[in-house]
């Protein structure tokens, strides 16, 4: 009863100061928007009060639903008391001063005046709400980025950002300290600085950067927060973002997005995609014309890695600057290298009074408030009664953490300042024996400081102490009550003591906040970086197992599924402790034997669902050891463990590896659960993703199959989760040229996918791209266009226009254009897409690398051969950077560049590019891989065109024989091998051989793709050819004839493949001399050309120097001005334009996606897990 008494007078209690602080915001509404005298005090009551009763709201619903424990209750309803009371005050002054609605003008200007001198009370006021809020703070410590949690942290920034800057504000993003303002001693010349550097007003047209620098202790993070308290109203907006590594960095930037866009409440990120597009869109932001009066500070970037200073663990921080050179940003570091920053070098204390001023405000000693106050404005000449003070401070040397350590001591001690300079001393010489203390004086001092606060704590409650210890295996920022499990196996007592109530919990929190030891804030609690070295080093310097042991249990417990709503952003928060173990010395002692293998197993999950796949192949190797000794190697959560290995060698490319996990898994299944159970149907889905990464698609078919089938007979046919496997089939068909089978199966998942989850939902719409794809191979151009528009529509409304799936469809529509001839259309999508894709993954990402290769080609095509190579190298570059010099995705456009160089007729650099590409893939793939065989085909190519006939046909036959056994004789990428052989046997003089070759590729492609298709066209092309050199007029004409009809039909008029034959059927009439005919062909050829290639592409001056021919046998000529320098040389004989095939240009392969070379995404559904 007494419970339910103290939540009912708890809940009465918020009730009645809600319903005051509502009447006042609404009192303060009226009064603002009819004055503009208003004094700043009351606008920042106006502005932030309502938090206040938000805050309280999300209290009295924690009461009303019992979370919260007796004793807690009652403190509270003492707080909310004392709160309501000050909440009075104001209201009773805010009656004096402000004026009713019926005031004249003159009545009004008088109360306005006369609330000035009310003010300070309303000020004082304030501050003590402020103080109560530092109270509630300890008991909010609820879910990350929560409603409640984000109201507390922007009341608690009125220390930082006092109502005098209503104008700006504070965001509290990757534990913010908090130091109230009389706190803060000295540095006046160091805030100067900055003030001078950093101030808009400095230099307004150019981007304001600058470093504080100095080893860990001197107070960089203290003078960061000191410059925000002191300028906060030279800017228009302070944001605060937490630099200790990359990973923290991505979550506190995508948190900006929030703020910045008044985001509503919740996790404000969902996943990985979603993380990348809210750092791009606050860049952008940042970056918008006449947004330059920021200030952006990145706390504790120490491990930089930039040119000249590589790290392994470390990332640029330039990549998250905004995109336009503007603003003003901060940054704290230990580096001394950050050349691109002006360097504020921060060192110790010189003068003693700033030491004695920092031991007085800390520790409260010998000097009352209003000294205080008065000492930190301007440091007076004055000195303790007692020289001890002046004994400790010198022997502290101007640390200020260690000054601030001291007297945090001293604040909750009876202890003198001597007797505290015995316990350091004493510190100091247990430090000494410690063999592997720290060597520095400045950290020794720091050391020794917390262990006489750490002694304290220890005898004043022993628990918070362990507590502290066991911190030293967890993430130092972030630490918040959730994380800590109290059901741990075979825990030690200090453990249930700590955890057996919230309240408990908090008192341990309380006492190490404070002797200074802990930092608080919103609901999260964080240690200092050199703090956070001495826990593990010295306080735990005999490595704990059982400590280490209790926090992987804390770790691993909140650990959530892919299945789970939100457990993306949950998982990225637990993520940072997850990676202290790979802490140097932590990984060189922990004994992982000890450790359940179910923990293991969650590590290795949430180190592969962030893409750390070589941490979660260590941990899940170590899980299925741990499985194996404990259930057998044939349990199902044994089973479980090798199947997820098997995705993580998949992902690492190492197939083999890959192929043996899932088959032991499928292996296990079978016998463990039966051949159609749902666990052994995923693994067999996973076979047929890794045979169709592979190309065997003979296997990759029969698994599908299997999976298909299976879970039709266990679901149905309609049921959801059998669409992926479906959408699987789909793509595998439309890889091997079975255009109907890949529709009808498209199709299919297209339906289910809209009766399940609507039309613009993201996997309907997955489909619906794929479709795109299939019809744009099929030439279907307006049904494909149909398509991605459709998708792109869909992707814009539900992801906007610059994530990167949206950019996905861009870049398809790009290809799709560049395919119809459309380079304008198509250059526009590509840039669009590179754009946002350089904006979202960085200028170097694989996925804007792949858009940057498609750029190359589209230039490639259109004659534009710098700057093909341009885009070539820079993709080059980047996938040797990303995947290395060996990487298939690199060697892709190694072979891009051979096809670019072969174009040119740069024989040597193409031959040296298809060789490179070449033995990379053998060694890759294997000699019989059909990339493999691109190659190869590519070197014949090349060898046929330098006459090298021999070679030329040695590479036809290899390419031919590899492609009839991976794919068929009649899949159409064997019959563009066919071809060429056709087109090797015409420049021999070989007609028979040549016409039997274009004949089985023309009967081929009328089957795979239909009469009208390109392809077969190409080839009706090369025929008419073949027949105009054999003298077989009639024959040819037939063949240009049906060629021209097609290609008009299926590019249009103008397109540079129809213009091809339209040259080709006036070397024919020039043949017969049918000149008029021949020169109308000529004409039209060339018109065409200069509009689509311009005046000096290759196929422009081949066909001026087709009419100067042309010309010269019927006895007219040319103006030698008309004719270009390069068609000049050309004196062969006129020249047919062939359809010879190069295997196309490759681009990389993205997470389950496949990239069709110099082509777009087919996006395909998730292997199961």
């Amino acid at each position: 009863m007494a419970e339910v008494a103290a939540v009912v007078g708890l809940v009465a209690s918020i009730a009645s100061l809600v319903d005051i602080s509502v009447k006042v915001v609404s009192r303060l509404h009226d009064f603002i928007s009819k004055s503009s005298d208003v004094p700043k005090s009351f606008h920042s009551l106006w502005s932030r009060l309502p938090l206040l009763t938000a805050t309280l709201r999300h209290i009295q619903s924690q009461a009303e639903n019992g979370h919260l424990p007796e004793d807690v209750t009652k403190a509270l309803k003492a707080v909310v008391d004392d709160t309501s009371h000050q909440v009075s005050t104001i209201q009773i002054c805010l009656s004096k001063v402000l004026p009713s609605d019926s005031a004249s003008k003159l009545g009004r200007g008088l109360k306005a005046l006369k609330s000035l001198a009310k003010e300070d009370k309303v000020q004082q006021a304030l501050e003590k709400i402020h103080k109560n809020n530092d109270f509630l703070l300890l008991h909010q410590t609820t879910r990350h980025v929560d409603t409640g949690d984000r109201i507390l942290e922007e009341l608690s920034k009125l220390s930082i950002a006092p109502p005098a800057s209503s104008k700006s504000f504070g965001v509290c993003l990757g534990q913010v300290p908090q130091i109230a303002a009389d706190t803060f001693i000295g540095r006046t010349k160091e805030l100067q600085q900055l003030r001078d550097w950093l101030s808009p007003n400095s230099q307004p047209d150019r981007q304001r950067t600058v470093s504080i620098v100095g080893m860990g202790g001197m107070g960089k993070t203290q003078l960061s927060l000191a410059h925000i308290r002191d300028c906060a109203d030279n800017y228009s907006l302070v944001f605060w973002v937490n630099a200790k590594e990359e990973t923290s960095l991505r979550h506190s930037m995508a948190d900006l997005s929030a703020v910045v866009f008044h985001e509503s409440a919740g996790p404000t990120v969902q996943s990985a995609d979603d993380e990348k597009l809210k750092i791009d869109k606050v860049r952008r932001w940042l970056s918008e014309p006449r947004n330059d009066q920021w200030l952006l500070v990145f706390d504790n970037y120490d491990d930089p890695s930039l040119p000249g200073m590589d790290s392994a663990t470390g990332y640029d921080i330039r990549a998250y600057f905004p995109h336009r050179a503007q603003g003003s940003i901060l940054i704290t570091t230990r580096s001394p290298r950050l050349l691109f920053a002006k360097q504020l070098p921060l060192k110790k204390l010189e003068d003693i009074e700033q030491s004695l001023a920092i031991l007085a405000v800390r520790s409260g000693r010998k000097v009352d408030g209003g000294e205080i106050k008065k000492m930190t404005k301007r440091l007076t000449k004055w000195r303790f009664e007692d020289a001890s003070a002046t004994r400790l401070a010198l022997r502290l040397d101007g640390l200020p953490l260690a000054l601030a350590t001291a007297g945090a001591y001293l604040s909750q001690s009876a202890d003198s300042f001597d007797d505290y300079l015995e316990q350091y001393n004493n510190s100091w010489s247990d430090l000494s024996q410690y063999s592997r203390g720290p060597v520095d004086y400045e950290e020794r001092t720091l050391y020794s400081t917390w262990n006489v606060s750490f002694q304290q704590v220890r005898n004043q409650d022993p628990a918070a102490a362990e507590l502290l210890k066991l911190m030293a295996y967890l993430d130092n920022q972030d630490l918040w009550y959730g994380l800590f499990q109290e059901d741990v196996s075979d825990a030690p007592t200090w453990w249930a003591e700590v955890l057996k109530s919230r309240a408990r919990f908090n008192r341990a929190i309380s006492t190490l906040h404070n002797y200074s030891l802990l930092e608080v804030s919103a609901g999260q609690y964080s240690l200092h970086t050199c703090e956070h070295d001495w826990t593990l080093e010295y306080l735990n310097r005999g490595f704990d197992q059982d400590r280490c042991r209790i926090a992987i249990h804390c770790i691993a417990a909140n650990v959530s599924w892919e299945s789970e709503a939100e457990y993306w952003v949950r998982n990225r928060r637990v993520l940072p402790h997850a990676r202290r173990f790979k802490h140097i010395r932590v990984k060189a002692a922990i004994d992982w034997s000890g450790i359940e293998p179910g923990y293991l197993y969650q590590f290795a999950y949430l180190y592969q669902q962030n893409d750390m796949n070589a941490e979660a192949e260590e941990m899940y190797v170590r899980a299925l050891r741990g499985y194996e000794k404990a259930r057998g190697p044939d349990h199902t959560s044994t089973l479980d463990t090798v199947n997820d290995l098997g995705l993580v060698y998949e992902n690492q490319g190492k197939y083999t590896e890959a192929e043996k996990m899932y088959r032991r898994a499928l292996d296990g299944f079978e016998k463990a659960w039966g051949p159609d159970h749902t666990s052994t149907l995923a693994t067999v889905n996973n076979l047929g993703l890794l045979y169709m990464n592979q190309d065997k698609h003979t296997e990759a078919e029969k698994m599908y199959r299997r999976a298909l089938d299976g879970y039709e007979k266990v679901w149905g046919p309609d049921h959801i989760s059998i669409l992926d496997t479906v959408n699987n089939l789909s793509n595998l068909y439309a890889e091997q040229g079975k255009h109907t089978e890949a529709e009808k199966m498209y199709r299919r998942a297209l339906d289910g996918f809209e009766k399940a989850w609507g039309p613009d939902h993201t996997s309907t719409l997955a489909t619906v791209n794929n479709l795109g794809l299939l019809y744009m191979n099929q030439d279907k151009h307006t049904e494909a266009e149909k398509m991605y528009q459709r998708a792109l529509d869909g992707k814009e409304r539900a992801w906007g226009p610059d994530h990167t799936s949206t950019l996905d469809t861009v870049n398809n529509l790009g290809s799709l254009y560049a395919d119809q001839g459309k380079h304008t259309e198509a250059e526009k999508m590509y840039r669009r897409a590179l754009d946002g894709k350089e904006r979202a993954w960085g200028p170097d990402h694989t996925s804007t690398l792949d858009t940057v290769n498609n750029l190359g080609l589209l230039y490639k095509n259109q004659g534009k051969h710098t700057e093909a190579e341009k885009m070539y190298r820079r993709a080059l570059d980047g996938y040797e950077r990303a995947w290395g010099p060996d990487h298939t995705s690199t060697l892709n456009t190694v072979n891009n560049l051979g096809n670019l160089y072969a174009d040119q007729g740069k024989h040597t650099e193409a031959e040296k590019m298809y060789r490179r590409a070449l033995d990379g893939k053998e060694r890759a793939w294997g000699p019989d891989h059909t990339s493999t065989l691109d190659t190869v085909n590519n070197l014949g190519s090349l060898y046929a065109d330098q006459g090298k006939y021999t070679e030329a046909e040695k590479m036809y036959r290899r390419a031919l024989d590899g492609k009839e056994k991976a794919w068929g004789p009649d899949h159409t990428s064997t019959l563009d091998t066919v071809n060429n052989l056709g087109l090797l046997y015409a420049d021999q003089g070989k007609h028979a051989e040549a016409e039997k070759m274009y004949r089985r590729a023309l009967d081929g492609y009328e089957k795979a793709w239909g009469p009208d298709h390109t392809s077969t066209l190409d080839t009706v092309n090369n025929l008419g050819s073949l027949y105009k050199n054999q003298g077989k007029y009639t024959e040819a004409e037939k063949m240009y004839r049906r060629a021209l009809d097609g290609k008009e039909k299926a590019w249009g008029p103008d397109h540079t493949s129809t213009l091809d034959t339209v040259n080709n059927l006036g070397n024919l009439y020039a043949d017969q001399g049918k000149h008029t005919e021949a020169e109308k062909m000529y004409q039209r050829a060339l018109d065409g050309y200069e509009k689509a290639w311009g005046p000096d592409h290759p196929s422009t001056l081949r066909t001026i120097n087709n009419l100067r021919l042309l010309n010269a046998s019927r006895g007219g000529h040319m103006k030698v001005e008309e004719i270009h320098p390069r068609a000049l040389d050309r004196s062969d004989g006129a020249h047919d334009t062939n359809q010879h095939p190069q295997s196309p240009p490759s681009t990389g392969k993205a997470i389950l996606n496949r990239l069709k070379t110099g082509m777009p995404r087919r996006e395909r559904g998730t292997a199961g897990q």
